[in-house]
C-alpha cells in the first residue's frame, strides 16, 4: 500500500509508476491546464495522464515547460486513438505525441481502445517504439479478457497496464483478476463513475465515520484493492483533496460494503462494441 502520493509500484517490465496520477481529460484551454498542473504538482502528483483524443497534449507539454518541472520527476501517459491505429500510423502518431508533449520519451503509452482491423499491427508498433526508447512502458486501455487472450497469441511482450473504467458501481473484479493473472496492473479511469457514486448513501456513511469526503473514500477503496487511479478535476480544492488519502485505512467490512454496490453500470463505452465498430460512440 502506498503511504504517500509519490509512492510508486514496480510494473512487470521493471519500471516504476505512481499509483495515483492526475487525469487531464476535458482540460482544454491553456490557463485551466496551467493552474491544474501547478496545483497537482504542488500537491504531490507526479503522474499526468493525457491522450491524443483529449486534444490537450500540447497544453500539458506547455504547462510542464512553463512550470519548469524536471522531466525526470514526472511520469507521462498518453494514448493512441482509433483512427491512428495500424503499424505505420501508430509510429507516426507516437512522434506527434512526443512533439506535442515536448519530450523525447513517453513513460507509458496505451492503446486507447481495441479495434479489430488494426489490433495486432498497432501492438507491433508499440513494441517497436519501446525497443527504440521512445516509450518506456507499453499498455492498453479498455481491453477485456478476450482482447488480452487474443493479444497474447502474437505479442512479444504483454501490456504492463490495462486502464479500464472502474468504480463502486462497476467493480470489474473478474477483469482485475484476469489482469493480475498476467501481471498487468489495473488502472481505473473514471474512478468515481463520472460523479455517479459520489452521493451514494453507503459511501456517505463511511465518509462521515472517517471525516473524509466520499471522493476520498472511493479513491482509498481503489488503492486498497491494488488499483492505480487517475482522478481528474480542475478545482484546486478537489485536486488537493484527491491527493489527501494516505492518512487512513478502510476496514475489511467497509471495503466489502463498497464492493457490494456493484451494478455493472458503465458510464463510458462498452469496449466490445468499440472493438467491433472501431470508434467510440456517444453513450448519452
Amino acid at each position: 500500500m502506498p503511504n504517500s502520493i509519490k509512492d510508486t509500484i514496480k510494473l512487470a517490465d521493471g519500471n516504476q509508476m505512481p499509483m495515483e496520477g492526475f487525469g487531464t481529460y476535458k482540460l482544454t484551454d491553456q490557463d485551466t491546464m496551467d493552474a491544474a498542473i501547478k496545483t497537482a504538482f504542488e500537491s504531490g502528483y507526479r503522474l499526468f495522464d493525457t491522450a491524443q483524443f483529449y486534444n490537450n497534449e500540447e497544453l500539458l507539454g506547455n504547462s510542464i515547460k512553463k512550470l519548469k518541472i524536471n522531466r525526470k520527476e514526472i511520469f507521462l501517459t498518453t494514448k493512441i486513438p482509433e483512427p491512428k491505429q495500424g503499424y505505420q500510423s501508430t509510429l507516426d502518431a507516437i512522434d506527434e505525441s512526443l512533439e506535442k508533449l515536448q519530450t523525447d520519451y513517453i513513460d507509458l503509452l496505451l492503446v486507447h481502445w481495441p479495434i479489430h482491423s488494426q489490433f495486432f499491427d498497432t501492438w507491433r508498433a508499440f513494441e517497436k517504439a519501446k525497443a527504440e526508447g521512445k516509450v518506456k512502458s507499453i499498455g492498453v486501455s479498455n481491453y477485456h479478457q478476450t482482447h488480452l487472450d487474443l493479444l497474447s497469441t502474437t505479442a512479444d511482450e504483454m501490456p504492463v497496464v490495462n486502464q479500464i473504467e472502474d468504480h463502486p458501481y462497476l467493480t470489474q473484479e473478474p477483469m482485475i483478476e484476469a489482469n493480475k493473472q498476467r501481471n498487468i496492473l489495473t488502472q481505473a479511469w473514471s474512478p468515481m463513475g463520472r460523479g455517479a457514486t459520489l452521493n451514494d448513501a453507503t459511501i456517505k456513511d463511511i465518509a462521515e465515520n472517517h471525516g473524509k469526503s466520499t471522493a476520498q473514500i472511493i479513491l482509498r477503496w481503489h488503492l486498497q484493492r491494488g488499483i492505480a487511479i487517475i482522478p481528474k478535476s480542475s478545482n484546486p480544492e478537489r485536486i488537493k483533496q484527491n491527493a489527501d488519502i494516505y492518512d487512513f485505512n478502510l476496514s475489511d467490512e467497509e471495503m466489502k460494503q463498497i464492493s457490494a454496490l456493484d451494478k455493472q453500470q458503465r458510464t463510458g463505452d462498452d469496449p466490445e462494441i468499440v472493438y467491433e465498430i472501431e470508434h467510440q460512440y456517444p453513450t448519452h
